[in-house]
């Protein structure tokens, strides 16, 4: 069923455990990731970036709109790092059920004002809306202005930014980066200064990144207070490394159905792995 992101998460904050949000980038990698969340019987955010929206089509979203109608799992279809107001009424149009604008680069007094713009039309909609403070880091070009330097979040800036953005989940900086953690740095979450955001602003918060953090990290970060998880990297990683080791040299390996089965598989093996990691396996029995 496709439903919003606020209906989701709302059930993750209250039961303890975060939804895994795919970032996916052609249809093979969507019907994939919906049979593993079905299989797991796990809710389920559908995370898409805009260069992945560019890549994918208005058309593509309509079909993953349809298909999520049809799911036996809870599904909302998420505008991932939106970057202006403007994709956010194109986020709107197209269909999707939830949104994040990412003004978090900006000063505080302007993440504020655009953050609450989105959310006033948001709303009227019907549409969640997911706002971000503090910087994770980035060892691609998908994050912030590409920034390898995290600046983590102020627990008083989340309480004023929730009060007076009106936003339905809040992305922390807590020590994750976007893309594979810089081998010079070592990865490790501040889950003390996530307890103190959470007990302050209490709505569900989200972590981006997290490729490369001890799974004992995320496991707890989730039990105490991430509700929503966004994965793009690994699953990426292990969809076309095995499509690159099906194709190999041989040009006669051409037909879909001959290259991208094993690549779903490897893609699903480590998407069960962070749906039960996050505490989200069987948790569509919620809703």
């Amino acid at each position: 069923m496709l439903t919003t992101g606020k209906a989701i998460l709302d059930v993750a904050n209250e039961h303890g455990f975060a939804v895994p949000a795919f970032n996916i980038s052609d249809w093979a990698m969507f019907k994939g990731i919906v049979e593993i969340s079905e299989e797991t019987n796990a809710p389920l955010l559908v995370a898409i970036h805009p260069d992945e929206v560019s890549h994918i089509g208005r058309d593509l979203i309509k079909a993953i709109a349809e298909r999520a109608h049809r799911s036996s799992v809870p599904i909302a279809i998420h505008w991932d790092h939106g970057a202006t107001y403007e994709q956010m009424l194109e986020a709107f149009q197209f269909g999707f059920t939830s949104v994040m604008i990412d003004a978090s680069m900006k000063p505080f007094d302007e993440n504020v004002a655009i953050s609450k713009k989105v959310v006033d039309s948001a709303h009227v909609l019907g549409v969640s809306v997911e706002g971000e403070l503090g910087t994770i880091g980035a060892n691609d070009s998908y994050a912030e202005g590409g920034s390898a330097t995290i600046i983590y979040t102020d627990p008083d800036d989340a309480v004023t930014f929730v009060e007076q953005t009106g936003v339905d989940s809040l992305a922390i900086a807590i020590g994750t980066f976007h893309g594979f953690y810089p081998a010079h740095l070592k990865p490790e979450l501040k889950l003390d200064l996530l307890k103190e955001i959470k007990s302050r602003v209490q709505i569900p918060l989200v972590l981006h990144g997290g490729s490369n953090n001890p799974d004992d990290e995320i496991r707890e970060a989730a039990r105490i207070g991430i509700n929503k998880i966004n994965i793009s990297t690994d699953i990426k990683v292990a969809y076309h490394q095995k499509m690159r080791e099906i194709l190999g040299d041989d040009p006669k390996t051409r037909e879909p159905n001959a290259i991208q089965p094993a690549c779903i598989a490897a893609m699903n093996e480590v998407a069960a792995h962070k749906i039960e990691l996050f505490g989200a396996a069987g948790k569509a029995a919620l809703y």
